[in-house]
């Protein structure tokens, strides 16, 4: 079970990445190169976004079946584990949230990039006529 949280958070700490270098000022030639590379990657973790969404039911879906451990019957024991599985599926909502989140600004930023490089070439054909 704890392979899949791995695989997240890898594809989080590389989107984040990505993100940075992104946003990162470069000259254009290199930012031209980083906007080209990094929007043939959209595509494919694309698949990021399914996957987070069935996490984010799974977890839904354990939390409504878990057993409620807030009356004085429960044990410490007891009591300590439900609150670290809460802990752990507050943190991978977090996760869930954040994996979809740096997607779409990953997303948005090669866009405008596209759209100022588009704009700049119009503009440049239109002082050349």
């Amino acid at each position: 079970m704890a392979l899949q949280w791995m695989i997240l958070a890898c594809v989080v700490a590389v989107e984040a990445a990505v993100a940075a270098l992104v946003t990162l000022p470069a000259p254009r030639a290199v930012r031209g190169q980083i906007v080209a590379l990094t929007s043939l990657l959209l595509q494919p973790l694309a698949s990021v976004i399914p996957f987070a969404a069935f996490q984010l039911l799974d977890i839904y879906w354990k939390k409504e079946h878990r057993l409620m451990c807030t009356s004085e019957i429960c044990t410490a024991e007891e009591r300590i584990r439900f609150e670290k599985s809460m802990f752990k599926a507050q943190r991978n909502v977090i996760l869930c949230v954040s994996a979809c989140l740096l997607y779409w600004c990953i997303y948005r930023i090669v866009k405008y990039n596209k759209d100022i490089k588009a704009l700049e070439e119009t503009e440049k054909r239109l002082k050349e006529d």
